[in-house]
């Protein structure tokens, strides 16, 4: 490598990010699923016609192309075949990675969105290749192409020539046509890991003739989120920045970030409650250069390192962490309970696009940090339940025991006994509000109105229609009959299954109604499944069991036989005592002519 950063030709500067571009698969870092798969795949000869390649931005999606392309045209005197190895340079691998040859086409979707530009594609790969073994179309931001586009790609893309391939690259996935992915051996480039952008970094820097403290190179590594060619590009900045030295003061200075170690003091001070020096502290970072939502940004980080190191204790051996926040957060992880660090992230999550979209950004983030150590000196809510079923401590009182992970405070110790105490200056501190306290008698709420259990009994169905029909509810009654099946009855509470065809609010109409009816609060739930059959098919079961009763009889069946064209229209059962057991009489329906005699001689 040349340490002056000029390519081989002594030419114009080059950065770092195409400098070191790998080259082919061996120099691709952290992407090994995907090049284990394509390694078995060319090993074995199950080459696909087309890649999708997927990711964030500079995990090396367009690179991957172009090593592939190379694999694909591999060609030297000892190999004439595809290949994943590629130790020396082929025939064709110098032209390819530079993007200059003729039988390796790159396009770029955003600038060639339309069908004509797809339409040039499909007439193309008709014809052989110049002098490579595929013709390799590569189009990047592929989800920039327009549906006709797509839709016009294809029937190509599903049977293309022998001689041709194609790698698609993109950012946005989901914007790509299913149809068109399902066409495709998709590949997920994972975003790089920072400890491995660190090593990377450093490995660099010594090529390069550049020493950097690994602190800075954390900080950039963080800085990347994942994506090498930004690591590069930001270091590259950091060594025109600081000359041949990289240090850890002029990248913070550079990318307007935060003494990391400064941070932990400020996260330190807000679990402590202690918010005059939380501000001052936060004061001297802006006035230092910092960003302010930068600041509550990197609080959040290391409060979301604390909580995992809380769980994951070899999270600590990440490389990209410094000695203190290996060291503090591992403290903090075992001082602070899990529901106080959870408040405190979604405080910070709330309290960044406050401070980012403030006219005042400074005092919108001094706002927020007041609310957390505010926050902090507070009991969580499961604890002051607790300390109301407790009898509340007598002023003067020595403070409880402080509970495995709880809040710190100034003076070590716990915020719960100090928000149980009186204050020295005769103020109640803020538990105060909600102790418990006995009112005077006349202070006291009436006693709420008694409903007896049974003045009006409900064990049935049938019971809260004869309810509805007592209210005047009609509609609400045929609902009822249709579309309600029982599971479980109780006083108050009332378990249903639902038909299909049931409205999706019928069981707080039920619950509406029978408070209203009843006079005591009911619980309606619905079940997914069981129940008996409704009112409706009840009523249906009994008519049918009825008209079966009455054909068996002898006397209407003998009418029935001497009357061919006759039939049972109703069944009416007398309630009369002593007529319960009477059998079934047959009635005429209103509006039809009544039978005729047996005996009328017109019969």
């Amino acid at each position: 490598m040349n340490p002056a950063g000029t390519d081989a030709k002594g030419g114009a500067y080059r950065v770092l990010a195409r400098k070191y571009r790998p080259r082919d698969f061996s120099g691709l870092i952290g992407q090994e699923p995907m090049v284990r798969t394509l390694t078995n795949a060319f090993a074995s000869g199950r080459i696909a016609q087309a890649w999708m390649l997927t990711g964030v931005r500079g995990v090396g999606k367009t690179t991957t192309a172009r090593i592939l392309a190379r694999a694909l045209n591999y060609k030297t005197p000892e190999i004439d075949q595809p290949t994943i190895l590629m130790d020396s340079i082929g025939e064709h691998c110098q032209a390819i990675l530079e993007g200059r040859h003729v039988d390796v086409i790159e396009m770029d979707a955003a600038s060639h969105t339309g069908i004509d530009d797809i339409r040039e594609i499909i007439e193309q790969v008709r014809y052989a290749p110049v002098s490579a073994r595929y013709k390799v179309y590569i189009i990047d931001e592929v989800h920039m192409l327009s549906t006709q586009a797509f839709n016009g790609l294809l029937k190509t893309l599903e049977e293309p020539p022998p001689h041709v391939k194609f790698i698609f690259a993109t950012t946005e996935i989901r914007k790509v046509p299913i149809t068109v992915l399902s066409r495709c051996q998709r590949f997920d480039l994972r975003r790089i890991d920072a400890s491995l952008i660190k090593s990377h970094l450093a490995h660099i820097g010594g090529l390069e003739g550049v020493e950097a403290e690994d602190d800075a190179l954390a900080m950039i590594a963080r800085a990347a989120e994942g994506s090498m060619r930004d690591a590069q590009s930001i270091f590259d900045q950091a060594i025109a920045h600081g000359g041949e030295n990289v240090t850890a003061e002029a990248v913070r200075s550079m990318l307007g970030l935060s003494d990391r170690n400064r941070v932990i003091d400020l996260f330190e001070q807000l679990m402590k409650g202690d918010i005059a020096a939380a501000l001052s502290e936060y004061r001297a970072q802006y006035d230092t250069g910092a960003d302010p939502a930068v600041v509550l940004a990197d609080l959040a980080e290391f409060n979301h390192l604390v909580t995992r190191l809380r769980f994951v204790p070899e999270a600590a051996s990440d490389a990209s962490l410094t000695e203190d926040e290996r060291r503090r957060g591992a403290d903090f992880a075992e001082k602070l309970s899990v529901k106080v660090l959870s408040r405190t992230w979604q405080m910070l999550l709330k309290g960044i696009p406050e401070v980012q979209g403030a006219s005042r950004p400074v005092s919108a983030g001094e706002m927020v940090l007041i609310r957390i150590a505010h926050a902090a000196s507070l009991p969580t809510l499961d604890e002051a339940l607790k300390m109301l079923d407790g009898d509340t401590l007598p002023a003067g009182s020595p403070s409880p025991p402080r509970p495995s992970g709880g809040v710190l405070n100034g003076s070590g110790a716990n915020a719960i006994g100090q928000a149980r105490m009186p204050s020295a200056q005769g103020g109640a501190q803020t538990m105060r509000l909600v102790q418990r306290q006995d009112a005077p008698p006349a202070m006291q709420p009436a006693p709420a109105p008694v409903v007896e259990e049974d003045a009006v009994p409900v064990r049935s169905l049938a019971d809260i229609a004869a309810l509805a029909t007592s209210n005047r509810e009609v509609a609400f009654k045929a609902l009822l009959k249709r579309c309600v099946r029982l599971v479980r009855i109780e006083p108050g509470n009332l378990q249903i299954g639902l038909t299909d065809d049931a409205p999706r609010d019928l069981a707080g109409q039920i619950g509406a109604k029978l408070q209203a009816w009843t006079g005591r609060r009911w619980m309606v739930s619905v079940a997914r499944e069981g129940g008996g059959p409704t009112l409706a098919e009840e009523e249906a079961n009994k008519r049918e069991t009825a008209f079966t009763d009455a054909k068996s009889d002898p006397a209407v069946a003998a009418i029935l036989a001497k009357f061919p064209g006759a039939k049972i229209i109703d069944v009416r059962i007398p309630d009369t005592t002593g007529e319960a057991d009477a059998p079934a009489e047959l009635v005429p329906d209103p509006g039809i002519e009544p039978a005729l005699d047996p005996d009328d001689d017109d019969s």
